[in-house]
């Protein structure tokens, strides 16, 4: 497929009493047709990390390769903002997708969500909560090594893997959850992984490390997911610590991964569909 360059523009729109910035990124040659829509949410463990951050990830080639239109929030983080701050941004974001769809130029059936780490996590969270509320349709999920649980796994308790391990992940979820972290009140809108019911939730394709904290409840995931008679599937890399692929992008096996996630993303553009099935401005 034929390469496309791309525009970046910032917006600000309103969060209840506040507004946050989305960063778009578009295709510089337009087509007739219109194309996915991919809410792309940056990670950083709820804690750091910015839109601008989409420029080093995986989600920047479904513009450049795939002319998809790319909205990335810079939602509130947790060092002022615990949870649900960052959930309500990206789901204001979600429905301006929705409601922005013919001026963005993306089908309204075809909006899809992804990111890494946190950001896959919230991906996962936006799908639950989307499916819920019954306001928005989501096409396709992209929930890459994704921060789905607040409690330890058989891969997030005693790990010292670079990069992120069992004490800065204990760290990031007690931050996002304040009094919540160890309870028993956790929602799954906070932490995926406390979700029971994985029905109508979108299509899924994701891809982790196998030394990495997040590799079994990444694979639990997709197992639920499956269980539920969803669409979904797991890449797993031996020897990956978490967000391998953004610290070694030229390595061989990388390039296998992107290919593999760029193979799945081709797939779902044509495969994938859900129409919203609200009026926009209800």
């Amino acid at each position: 497929m034929a390469k496309h360059l791309f525009s970046a523009e910032r917006r600000k729109i309103p969060v209840g009493s506040h507004t946050i910035r989305l960063l778009i990124l578009r295709p510089l040659e337009r087509r007739e047709e219109k194309t996915p829509g991919v809410l792309w949410i940056h990670g950083g463990g709820y804690q750091s990390g910015s839109a601008k951050d989409v420029f080093a990830t995986r989600a920047l080639s479904l513009v450049v390769k795939f002319g998809a239109v790319l909205v990335a929030p810079d939602y509130r983080l947790s060092k002022k903002h615990p949870y649900p701050a960052a959930l309500h941004d990206c789901y204001a974001a979600l429905l301006y997708c929705r409601d922005h769809a013919d001026e963005l130029g993306v089908r309204d059936d075809q909006i899809m969500v992804g990111g890494e780490s946190a950001g896959g996590g919230m991906a996962a969270a936006l799908c639950m909560l989307a499916r819920d509320r019954g306001e928005v349709n989501i096409a396709y999920q992209m929930p890459l090594y994704p921060m789905l649980d607040d409690r330890d796994t058989p891969s997030s308790v005693d790990n010292h893997a670079p990069n992120w391990n069992t004490r800065r992940n204990h760290k990031a979820w007690k931050r996002y959850l304040r009094e919540a972290y160890g309870t028993d009140i956790v929602s799954c809108y906070a932490a995926p992984a406390r979700r029971e019911d994985y029905s109508g939730l979108p299509p899924c394709y994701t891809f982790v490390g196998d030394i990495e904290p997040f590799y079994c409840e990444t694979v639990e995931y997709v197992r639920h997911l499956r269980e539920a008679g969803i669409e979904a599937e797991v890449d797993v890399w031996p020897g990956w610590f978490h967000a391998y692929d953004l610290f070694f992008p030229t390595k061989k096996v990388v390039r296998e991964a992107i290919e593999r996630f760029e193979e799945h993303f081709r797939y779902a553009a044509a495969h994938y569909f859900a129409p919203q099935s609200r009026i926009k401005d209800e």
